[in-house]
């Protein structure tokens, strides 16, 4: 496969993919509102998917995860609903790390040979496979029925008489059982049996009670990486604590089977020691498998990144808080220069995006409450830098999340909890055709639009190994260029000058930029060269063009913006 300059991801929640039932009951069972299967990622999905200009997909949702419906017939054992989130239940209460979850098989019994099937696929695809990986925490219930019989199961040998031990999987709360301190459905009964933990273990969000609440992980358990939280998270790493190395296993276990890449939730929830340890000895044997971290704090950045080993980083405080920021009027556009500023030197390992499981959709009432008013943020946070771009399924399309689907309420979000039909998706979809006859003429100009942005994210070197220069300082006092509203930088490579201009204004404006002496000297760019000039989204001369040398006049319509590439 080509090797990728600049990573283009299409994060998608796999069991909603290729769901085309509509009924979409609120707290609804799989036999009631349906489910996705790995089947729905068909040769014409993928290549649909890869026309846009994506690179990597990455299935979420794929490691067997604690749920509601119940596979005993086939083996797989029960998991108790009071401790599950919804009936799908949550992708990140982990119930069996070596298995993938049946909900997306179509023959159960053959459920790993159609994940193995569908990484093939999506290879054949021109594109590369990521999954989640899960290190934090897994369900209450853990109990893996697909583990190598070589392995000792998470748990297995802990002393659950202590807190803390560097030996055990798990932390304990001695004497103690489990009794939420909310209203809970712990009276629901499994075969005449409620639910039961005694001693308590302590909840995967570093919850060290017995007594859970409400908005605490509650369905999971916190994995004990040789830190004793309690004692001023004194740490034991030597000799290397029993959970790393299953961690290790499960890590190889997954490359095996020809993933391409790891998403590691909540990833600075577990010590950087361990990252160090852990990912070189994945490389060794998978050199090319990268890893991506959910990390929110900036003070940690360059840790994970030099010491934990990690590929990439979530630009979620920085970039994607600005940009959401600046969208909804919160906040001015020149306060995107404060974004790079703050990752110097570390720009180009930071995955930015717009929208992904945990955040809000754009075009929800709880953000912008219209897609196409983050065109111009999301233009910055492909084209900005030669890091990684995500975009999460339907938001192509301008996905609302505007319903209340059971467990996860109306909150502007996809469920991850609940059985849904996604009805953006299931338009798209076209009963497997792929086609876009049946959105609506603003769903298909959205995706039109997202199609050629990302696909011009490989295709110039400008934007994927390119120099950057932000123009914002020699335009704040430019009585044609408003730094609040709009936003100008340039890009280059080679022989390619590319001006980059968003406008965040709900109307088309005309206006000018001035291109500092030092913006030359800096890119190697002679002034007095470039006479034509295209914008390379809409493949036509941007109007109302006018290049002096030391000023560019032109003009943006609203809520959009121009990738110009200037020439001589």
């Amino acid at each position: 496969m080509e090797r990728i300059k600049k990573p283009v991801i299409y994060q998608v929640f796999t069991r909603l993919f290729g769901n085309d039932r509509s009924i979409n009951k609120p707290n609804g069972s799989l036999s009631e509102n349906g489910v996705g299967k790995f089947s729905a990622f068909s040769p014409k999905a993928l290549k649909s998917i890869r026309q846009m200009g994506i690179t990597h997909v990455w299935y979420t949702g794929v490691i067997a995860h604690a749920s509601r419906t119940d596979y005993s017939a086939e083996g797989i054992p029960r998991n108790h609903p009071a401790i599950v989130k919804g009936n799908a239940g949550s992708p990140y209460a982990i119930r069996d790390y070596y298995d993938v979850d049946p909900d997306l098989a179509e023959n159960i019994s053959g459920r790993m040979d159609e994940f193995v099937a569908l990484i093939s696929r999506t290879h054949q695809a021109g594109m590369k496979a990521i999954i989640d990986f899960v290190p934090n925490h897994v369900a209450r219930e853990y109990h893996s029925i697909a583990q190598p019989p070589t392995q000792t199961e998470l748990g297995a040998q802990d002393n659950p008489h202590t807190t803390f031990d560097p030996h055990n999987n798990f932390y304990y709360i001695p004497g103690q059982a489990l009794e939420p301190s909310f209203e809970t459905s712990f009276d629901v009964t499994v075969d005449g049996a409620p639910y039961r933990e005694y001693p308590a273990k302590v909840t995967g969000n570093d919850c060290f009670s017995a007594h859970p609440g409400i908005n605490d992980w509650y369905e999971t358990i916190k994995l004990n990486y040789g830190v004793d939280y309690l004692n001023n998270g004194a740490s034991f790493f030597d000799p290397i604590p029993d959970t790393w190395k299953k961690m290790l296993d499960i890590l190889l276990f997954w490359s095996s089977k020809e993933v391409d890449g790891f998403r590691c939730d909540m990833a600075e929830m577990t010590p950087v020691a361990f990252w160090n340890w852990v990912i070189p000895q994945v490389k060794a044997q998978y050199p090319e498998v990268i890893f991506i971290a959910e990390v929110y704090n900036p003070a940690e950045y360059r840790n994970y990144l030099f010491h934990g080993k990690f590929d990439y980083l979530y630009d979620k405080v920085g970039l994607y808080d600005t940009l959401r920021a600046v969208v909804c009027k919160q906040q001015s556009a020149g306060a995107i220069t404060s974004c790079w500023q703050a990752l110097e030197g570390i720009q180009d390992r930071m995955l930015n995006f717009l929208e992904n499981h945990d955040e809000q959709r754009i075009a929800s009432s709880f953000f912008a409450g219209d897609a196409q008013q983050a065109r111009p943020a999301m233009i910055v946070a492909a084209t900005m830098n030669t890091n990684p771009i995500m975009i999460y399924f339907g938001q192509e399309l301008g996905e609302r999340g505007m319903n209340a689907e059971g467990f996860s309420g109306l909150d502007g979000r996809t469920t991850i909890f609940d059985y849904w039909g996604i009805a953006s998706i299931q338009q798209w979809r076209n009963a497997g055709q792929y086609t876009t006859h049946r959105l609506t003429g603003e769903q298909q100009q959205l995706r039109a639009f997202y199609s050629r942005l990302l696909t011009l994210c490989n295709e110039e070197k400008a934007i994927s190994q390119g120099l950057f220069y932000d123009l914002m300082y020699a335009n704040y006092d430019n009585p044609d260029f408003n730094p609040h509203r709009q936003y100008a930088y340039i890009r280059r490579s080679d022989n390619d000058f590319l001006l980059i201009v968003v406008n965040f204004e709900e109307y088309d404006v005309n206006i000018s930029v001035n291109i500092p002496p030092h913006a030359y000297q800096y890119l190697k760019i002679e002034p007095g060269k470039y006479t034509q000039a295209t914008d390379l989204l809409t493949e036509k001369t941007p109007d109302g063009f006018l290049y002096s040398g030391t000023r560019i006049q032109l003009s943006v319509s609203a809520h959009f913006g121009r990738v110009v590439k200037i020439w001589g």
